[in-house]
């Protein structure tokens, strides 16, 4: 996964963030909501919103 752990790493959350609203609908801001150190949270967050596997979810973030 992108560097996710620091501060500076999260103006570019925004964008991926806006990115995964797009393309899964049903994905609010909630769900996405990323706090430094939490990674893994929002991930799970993720897979049970998505159905899908932590690797699945790490290569569409990486695709974003």
């Amino acid at each position: 996964m992108k560097k996710m752990e620091t501060p500076e790493a999260l103006g570019g959350w925004v964008a991926i963030k806006e990115k995964l609203k797009q393309k899964f609908a049903m994905l609010t801001d909630n769900d996405l909501l990323f706090t430094v150190g939490k990674k893994d949270e929002m991930i799970e967050r993720l897979q049970n919103k998505l159905g899908k596997t932590k690797e699945e979810i790490q290569k569409i973030i990486e695709a974003l």
